[in-house]
């Protein structure tokens, strides 16, 4: 008989706060994280806007010894780690050693590469750091996660661009559920916020100049946001009996792939995700109070998107609040997926509805309430985020709130 899944324990760092509390003020204050970039020089750039994490100050969490070693990708999956597996408590305690794992995103560590090749071919150095490959390897955030936390049973990255930290989380809750583990840590970690990724997302002319507005007419692209998102993941017998905080069930994961479009997302692919969802939780398209959208405020993705949440909830959608928290705290790619996770938890726990920053403009192409410019009071009972991905890669994650 498949195990039903807790979620105890939370953590998060991103351009509203570094940490649960702070994301959860921001949230709730329909609070932009998104500014002018201060962490690097964009005066050549097009684009001058980000959602940096800020205030992040490495020392402050990692050892001399261990900065040569650990990209700020991975400095934001240990630290968001840390944070859920201490507000999740003892989960640990009397579980053996190989039944606790780790699935993170897999993210290359965008800021070793960005000063290696600045050394090599700016600056003409013989040799970049010696630590480039293992700051960079993409499956550098689990095994920094793995080592910091102690955890030694099934441990791997998971790589779908946008949908990383959801196929991870989704995979975990699997692995917790079928019995071969009873506890996980799952999410993911990402900073894209270097000179050669900005400027190669300008090249993608995707990126807006001015603000994230998902949904609203005047939509002009989306905003590079960087952070992290964690949960712990366990058996939920196993988390009642050792008295845990339970914040959410996790009840159901759907997958798809558009197999169509390197960029263009397909409407009936994201459906057929977000239907496969809800038929492994067991819930009707009614029974769903709110939906996380991936809501990136391009035109295509946010139409797309629409189009696909009226095939799932036909006349149902008229009535169900859909919002994208991408306009708080910007895009942040592979660590999406966990961040808007954590961010839908919050809201069933807290109940209340994430709002939609930056809304000017109805788009009847987006008939969605969307939850304009302010947060709300609801009771929420069930609910979905969704990850749409380059490549046609998506995954659909569906949580209950407990008690």
């Amino acid at each position: 008989m498949a195990a039903r899944v807790a979620v105890t324990g939370l953590g998060s760092l991103s351009a509203l706060g570094n940490d649960i509390a702070a994301h959860l003020a921001g949230l709730r204050a329909g609070t932009v994280g998104i500014g002018e970039t201060q962490g690097l020089d964009v005066s050549a750039m097009k684009t001058k806007i980000s959602a940096e994490v800020r205030g992040f100050v490495p020392e402050d969490h990692f050892e001399p010894r261990q900065l040569g070693l650990v990209d700020r990708t991975s400095q934001f999956a240990v630290v968001a780690a840390r944070q859920a597996l201490a507000d999740a408590g003892p989960a640990l305690e009397g579980v053996a050693r190989h039944r606790v794992g780790a699935i993170f995103a897999a993210s290359v560590g965008f800021h070793a590469v960005d000063d290696s090749y600045r050394k090599l071919y700016a600056e003409g150095a013989p040799r970049p750091h010696p630590f480039t490959v293992p700051r960079a390897m993409p499956s550098g955030q689990v095994s920094h996660v793995t080592m910091d936390l102690g955890i030694h049973g099934p441990a791997f990255s998971i790589a779908s661009a946008c949908s990383s930290a959801a196929h991870s989380i989704g995979t975990a809750f699997h692995m917790v559920r079928s019995g071969m583990l009873d506890v996980a840590l799952a999410g993911g970690g990402e900073s894209q916020i270097t000179y050669g990724m900005l400027k190669s997302w300008e090249a993608l002319r995707v990126l807006s100049p001015e603000a994230c507005r998902p949904f609203s007419k005047d939509r002009s692209g989306l905003v590079i946001g960087e952070g992290a998102g964690a949960v712990v993941l366990e058996n939920l017998d196993w988390a009642r009996a050792r008295g845990a905080t339970i914040h959410a069930e996790l009840v159901g994961f759907g997958m798809s792939a558009d197999g169509m479009d390197i960029t263009a997302p397909d409407m009936a692919s994201a459906a057929t995700s977000m239907r496969f969802a809800l038929e492994d939780a067991g819930l009707a398209p009614e029974a769903v109070g709110y939906v996380s959208a991936h809501g990136t405020a391009t035109a295509l993705n946010d139409k797309t998107e629409a189009a696909a949440l009226r095939l799932v909830f036909g006349d149902h959608l008229a009535k169900l609040p859909v919002s994208s928290s991408k306009s708080q705290y910007g895009h942040t790619m592979n660590a999406s997926g966990a961040l808007d996770f954590v961010t839908t938890v919050l809201a069933l726990r807290e109940g209340f509805l994430p709002p939609t920053m930056g809304f000017r403009e109805f788009d009847p192409e987006c008939d969605l309430d969307c939850v304009p410019n302010a947060a709300r009071e609801a009771a929420i009972e069930a609910a979905i985020s969704s990850s749409f991905a380059f490549g046609g890669l998506n995954a659909v994650l569906a949580v209950k709130r407990y008690g």
